[in-house]
């Protein structure tokens, strides 16, 4: 899928903007503060339905203003045209239409524009707890497998409504205890089988990745952990019940799936040094691509890489530069305060790339 044009109307910092975007390469330079990644966070709004920074909606319109507007015109693996428009006015709910009409559900729109994002914030996916790398399989799974959404809605649901009953000070209708917890194991078990699909096929992607930008300085490694492994999910969600009575919540199921990233046989959370865990991160993304240009709608994802080079030494930003230089990617959006990255970067692509400079959230092409 590829961003043939954007436009923009008091979104966060930019009150409004029309770009012609390159098919390939497109650069955003300017100092920090600028609203270089608002520009990324409008395009990411337009895959997910929502800000990358996982703020509310309302807080995405421009100080001052009564509303935001973001339109679009991509063309897809077959040439064809498609249309996606979103909107908002301060107290209403938004509206997301593609060619003109109005979603019913938000949920059907996910998949239909791949996008993978990297930026100095996927550093947490080591750094914090299991919920980061739960979403980070989420959001990339939710794109390929037009079912998982469902799946993750329905199970949250159910667990939502199990815990409400471990809650209670009554002792709460076994009856309904057990619908929940069913439905919990029904779709919990369709989401763990999609999980675990993505794992397997990730790891070796990673693995590969990480190797190139390290030039094979460390080895590194991927472990999928979830309760689905210890048995019929049913009889691991019923087999404490009473425990989880006395805790008020459930202990058990896939909302407390993780995965272990290992380096040299260690976790890399205790052993590696801070660039090592960008390098990790920035692997783990572009193996994510891999994935879903592999896997959704068979098309190239959108790649966005939001300053990556900070905190890198330069022989892994030169690997960096390689790899998303190459023809397996389509278009890429990178934003930079160093124009040197970008020139370098441009010196080993193709000449088609357009170059933007931001000030103040006003957007020109150089």
């Amino acid at each position: 899928m590829i961003l043939k044009k954007l436009s923009i109307i008091n979104y966060r910092n930019i009150r409004e903007a029309s770009l012609e975007l390159s098919p390939k390469i497109n650069c955003l330079i300017g100092s920090n503060g600028m609203g270089k990644t608002n520009v990324l966070d409008a395009i990411y709004y337009l895959s997910f339905c929502k800000s990358a920074t996982g703020g509310l909606d309302s807080q995405m319109i421009t100080h001052g203003e009564e509303c935001f507007l973001i339109d679009a015109v991509y063309e897809d693996e077959h040439g064809d045209e498609e249309q996606v428009c979103c909107g908002m006015k301060r107290g209403s709910r938004k509206h997301f239409k593609r060619n003109k009409k109005e979603y019913k559900r938000l949920s059907q729109h996910i998949g239909l524009i791949p996008l993978i994002t990297i930026s100095p914030a996927d550093t947490s996916i080591i750094d914090s707890g299991s919920e980061g790398r739960r979403k980070m399989m989420d959001v990339v799974i939710a794109q390929s497998r037009p079912g998982y959404m469902d799946s993750l809605i329905r199970y949250n649901n159910a667990l939502q409504q199990r815990n409400a009953l471990l809650k209670m000070e009554n002792e709460p209708d076994p009856t309904l205890m057990e619908l929940w917890e069913e439905e919990m194991a029904r779709e919990g078990e369709a989401v763990y089988a999609m999980r675990k699909e993505f794992v397997e096929m990730l790891t070796p992607k990673v693995e590969r990745i990480y190797a190139l930008i390290s030039a094979e300085r460390e080895s590194i490694s991927l472990n999928y952990v979830s309760h689905c492994q210890r048995g019929q999910l049913i009889d691991v969600i019923r087999r404490d019940r009473q425990k989880d009575r006395i805790m008020g919540y459930s202990l058990h199921g896939i909302h407390r799936d993780d995965i272990e990233l290992m380096m040299n046989g260690y976790a890399l959370k205790r052993e590696g040094s801070q660039g090592q865990g960008k390098t990790f991160a920035i692997a783990l993304k572009l193996a994510q691509y891999d994935f879903l240009k592999q896997t959704a709608r068979q098309t190239a994802p959108i790649l966005l890489l939001d300053d990556v080079f900070d905190k890198l030494d330069a022989s892994r930003v030169e690997q960096i530069v390689k790899l998303v230089a190459d023809d397996n990617y389509g278009q890429i959006f990178i934003t930079d305060t160093n124009r040197d990255h970008l020139d370098d970067i441009l010196r080993h692509a193709k000449p088609e790339y357009r170059i933007f400079h931001v000030e103040e959230g006003v957007i020109t092409e150089v």
